[in-house]
């Protein structure tokens, strides 16, 4: 087990960006202002990609840098990995703009 830095924009933030290859079992640190969030990584996570650094229902907005980037596919877990596999883009969506208008 090692610690391994992400980055966090927002305290509102529920993903954080890995710097460095996470393993399993590692501990991934972000720190923001004087606070620190921290998680105990639960799979592998590649350089640049998303963890969750709470647990996030199924259907519940993912936040990054303060803002809403897409829902959760399923529920995802403290420490996994936050990838198309488990979030559904929303922004830019077209098709979603599409839906909410009403005839």
């Amino acid at each position: 087990m090692s610690v391994k830095d992400a980055l966090i924009m927002k305290r509102v933030d529920n993903v954080v960006t890995v710097i460095q290859d996470v393993e399993v079992g590692d501990v991934v640190i972000a720190r923001i202002g004087k606070e620190n969030f921290t998680v105990k990584a639960r799979e592998t996570i590649p350089f640049g990609f998303k963890v969750a650094v709470k647990s996030i229902s199924k259907g519940e907005s993912i936040l990054k840098y303060g803002e809403v980037i897409g829902t959760a596919r399923t529920k995802i877990e403290e420490g996994a990995l936050v990838h198309i596999h488990n979030l559904e883009g929303t922004r830019g969506r077209g098709d979603l703009d599409r839906r909410r208008v009403q005839p």
